[in-house]
């Protein structure tokens, strides 16, 4: 099992470069970062985390531009989101995001996605929320199309476009690892339509993580396909949870360092977080 790096990344915290580094130098495999474009001030939607929506959320920096100094930064370290909010962006504009970084960092890039729950956000990017499963399924598979062929076109419900040129390609092909985030009644059949793992919910008990897992599996198991890789994610993460992940066969485990921290205080943290990983002599 991988064990990698999730936060944001704000004004206020530790830049980009600097983390991609510490995280790289203390063993860790990858680095994995947060995208809210903004937080509008008026929101009803209920926060799934309970309280008031965290200022780190609006002051994020762009994900891309992040990962692009971190992959700039670093030789070894994988790179990724969790999760681009594809539904709030323009996915040829993005399949050109994407690729670039891939080329740009040697292939070391992943994309992570999920639909989104700020219902507000949303809409101030044009986009129903209503439809954003739908979405985010043509803009991936769109997407895809780009990077796979060298004459690229996508007729849809939401996306439309006639054939066109567009370079460079990602290096990984037929395109980085898309992750798919979330649990809701759909999401397994999904990743099997047009994911290529399973990025699972971040504060998900780790028995019903389990279950996930063999509903997953077994559910690829029915349609003839490989076993799915799993992500998952740990927040004050203890030893017997990291040997309990690596069990259940999860690919990859991220620890989250939520709130963000300043540079001091980060590099500490990713201190405690390597000793639990791989104890004091790694």
């Amino acid at each position: 099992m991988q064990i990698g790096i999730f936060t944001g990344v704000t004004d206020e915290s530790i830049g980009p470069a600097d983390l991609a580094r510490a995280v790289e130098d203390r063993g860790f495999e990858s680095l994995f970062v947060a995208e809210h474009t903004h937080i509008p001030v008026t929101v009803t939607t209920p926060y799934p985390g309970g309280d008031e929506i965290p200022p780190d959320y609006h002051r994020n920096l762009d994900p891309f531009v992040t990962l692009s100094f971190a992959a700039a930064a670093t030789q070894r370290l994988r790179i990724g989101t969790a999760v681009t909010l594809v539904v709030q962006r323009d996915p040829i504009i993005l399949a050109k995001e994407v690729a670039s970084l891939d080329l740009a960092s040697g292939g070391r890039f992943e994309l992570g996605v999920g639909v989104g729950w700020l219902r507000e956000e949303m809409r101030n990017h044009g986009t129903d929320p209503r439809t954003r499963v739908a979405l985010q399924r043509e803009r991936l598979l769109a997407m895809t199309n780009i990077w796979s062929h060298r004459q690229a076109e996508f007729h849809g419900e939401f996306v439309d476009f006639d054939p066109l040129y567009s370079w460079p390609k990602p290096v990984q092909q037929p395109r980085p690892p898309v992750w798919l985030g979330g649990w809701g009644p759909s999401t397994h059949e999904r990743i099997l339509d047009h994911a290529d793992g399973w990025l699972a919910p971040v504060g998900i008990p780790l028995d019903e993580l389990a279950r996930g897992i063999r509903e997953l599996q077994a559910l690829a198991d029915r349609h003839g396909r490989a076993p799915v890789p799993v992500i998952a994610t740990l927040f004050q993460p203890q030893r017997h949870q990291l040997q309990y992940l690596a069990e259940l066969g999860i690919h990859r485990t991220l620890l989250g360092i939520v709130p963000v921290l300043p540079h001091d205080a980060a590099l500490h943290e990713l201190d405690r977080l390597a000793e639990v990983s791989f104890g004091p002599h790694r």
